[in-house]
């Protein structure tokens, strides 16, 4: 039988042993949540250290915006997360704040730009169909110059090229921008070279300024000599050689477009500089025309209307136009109590030189003076003249007039008008077929017409007098006279058909008339044979005609 177990006496203690005291005072317990601590506390720091840029973006309206869903993407890459919508104090527009990640603080300049991405039409282009089903977002233009910044104002339009687009931006200024809007085409040459990016009216409201980018490789033939115009819709042309139409493309026609080109004694200039201004003409003829570097003002006066004459008509010397209209105004003449039509023009000399005179141009207002002088002697005037049938517009033309040439027209001068060249007038055909006309009618109002009037009427009743005589005597004619007339006739009818049957070949008369002929024969062949015999024998007529047989008898002897 096994022992049982002993059990263990309580008197029975182990034997304490004293242990050295340590000189550590922070027991390793104590390590952990110190090191929780430095963990979260770096954490922390790091989290605020990486912590990206907050912005603010202002916008127009909070259309497809939404905090902490709509997100901000540059090259379709989320770049940041619009975290609140708030309106502005003043209620007109909508305060977005936005964070970044940090890698995208360098690029938050004074040049960068924010702007709605949605589904939009614009400039013939459809644009943002993906946003259809993603939902709107915030497009992003990083920024390359200026100052850092953080607060910045949102586009009302997407912009039509990035910071990142190889080409360059060329400024426009034109009267009036016609069908031009955001995103239409620039073309060279009929391919596609760029797209305008925006407008506005000046200051002055007087004309407009249009940016256009023109795209890598087509923005190297753009120089200092470069022309632009429009080309919206139909370009149509009448000339000797028929009907011309000219445009770009369809897109054109409908929301227009513009052309540039470099004439080609310039295509060797170096390219022109990104924000060059230039000058946007209205059509390619306007844009193409040389340019007059020498250029004199002149004056005209009329005295009649300049209705049709528009700023811009040419003036044209037998075929040459010699310049264009500038302005028209209307001046009253003191002197001759009448209001003058007063036509400002821009006259290019080099056009119209001397005989002999080669290249030299005619520098000084004197020389000028004098030569237009000399032509004004000769007959030089201007005159309007109409340039369209159908639409009436005028033009001014100069030519020599043999009749202004007189002694006495010849002495006509311009009046001098400061340092302005000034060219004498003369009315056009049409003025003086009226001023004919005109004199025509005073001279007509000036006949006694009330007189001349009642002797008409007298004329005219004496005239009803002798046509009712005259009536009369054909009544009488065909009473009386008429009836007589027919008898008349009837005989003069019966003597007509007696003479008729007497000259019958087979009548009597014409028998005996036949005979007395055959008679008349004989006696004229017996008067030829008495004839042939006095001729023969002319004693006859003294002693009568010989026995003939008694002659032979003789004769025989």
């Amino acid at each position: 039988m096994a022992d049982a177990p002993r059990r263990p006496d309580p008197l029975d203690f182990p034997e304490a042993i004293a242990a050295p005291k340590s000189r550590t005072r922070i027991q390793f317990v104590w390590l952990v949540p110190l090191i929780a601590i430095l963990i979260g506390a770096w954490l922390a720091g790091k989290a605020i250290f990486d912590r990206g840029p907050t912005i603010t973006i202002t916008f127009d309206t909070a259309e497809g915006l939404e905090a902490g869903k709509t997100k901000l993407k540059y090259k379709n890459v989320d770049v940041g997360l619009v975290k609140t919508v708030e309106l502005s104090q003043d209620t007109k527009s909508v305060i977005v704040t936005a964070e970044l990640p940090k890698q995208a603080e360098p690029y938050l300049r004074d040049d960068t730009r924010f702007w709605m991405v949605r589904a939009r039409i614009s400039g013939g282009t459809v644009t943002g169909l993906g946003t259809l089903l993603s939902g709107s977002y915030i497009g992003v233009d990083i920024g390359k110059a200026g100052k850092p910044r953080r607060d910045f104002v949102g586009l009302r339009q997407p912009p039509t090229f990035t910071s990142d687009t190889p080409g360059r931006e060329f400024v426009l200024h034109t009267d009036n921008i016609g069908s031009l809007d955001v995103g239409s085409p620039v073309y060279f040459r009929r391919l596609q070279a760029g797209q305008v990016t925006g407008y506005e009216l000046d200051k002055d409201g007087k004309a407009v300024t249009i940016n256009v980018f023109v795209n890598s490789p087509y923005d190297k033939f753009v120089n200092g000599d470069t022309r632009f115009w429009q080309s919206s819709g139909l370009d149509v042309s009448l000339d000797a050689n028929g009907v011309k139409i000219d445009t770009q493309s369809i897109v054109s026609i409908l929301i227009g477009g513009l052309v540039f080109e470099t004439p080609l004694e310039s295509a060797e200039s170096p390219p022109a500089t990104a924000k060059a201004q230039f000058h946007l003409f209205a059509n390619r003829a306007a844009a193409l025309k040389n340019p007059e570097t020498d250029v004199i003002q002149a004056v005209m006066r009329f005295n009649e209307s300049v209705r049709g004459l528009a700023v811009g008509a040419p003036i044209d010397f037998r075929g040459i136009n010699l310049g264009t209209i500038t302005q028209i105004s209307a001046e009253y003449d003191d002197a001759h109590h009448r209001f003058d039509m007063k036509v400002e023009t821009e006259i290019y000399p080099q056009r119209m030189r001397p005989l002999g005179a080669g290249n030299s141009p005619v520098h000084t207002l004197e020389q000028r003076q004098e030569l237009i002088d000399k032509m004004i002697a000769r007959g030089l005037r201007a005159q309007l003249r109409t340039a369209n049938l159908l639409t009436g517009q005028l033009y001014v033309a100069l030519d020599v007039f043999p009749e202004a040439a007189k002694p006495e027209a010849a002495k006509i001068k311009p009046r001098p008008h400061e340092a302005v060249l000034e060219i004498p007038t003369i009315a056009t055909s049409l003025s003086e077929l009226q001023s004919t006309l005109a004199s025509i009618a005073t001279k007509i109002n000036a006949l006694p017409l009330e007189q001349i009037g009642k002797n008409v009427q007298q004329t005219l009743l004496s005239a009803t007098k002798m046509t009712e005589t005259a009536t009369q005597l054909m009544l009488r004619v065909d009473t009386e006279i008429a009836p007589e007339a027919r008898a008349a006739l009837v005989e003069a009818r019966k003597a007509i058909a007696s003479a008729e049957g007497a000259l019958k070949p087979d009548s009597p008369l014409a028998q005996d008339a036949r005979d007395t002929m055959l008679e008349v024969q004989r006696a004229a062949a017996a008067f030829r044979a008495l004839a042939d015999y006095l001729d023969r024998h002319p004693e006859a007529l003294l002693r009568g005609k010989k026995d003939e047989v008694s002659n032979k008898k003789k004769e025989s002897k």
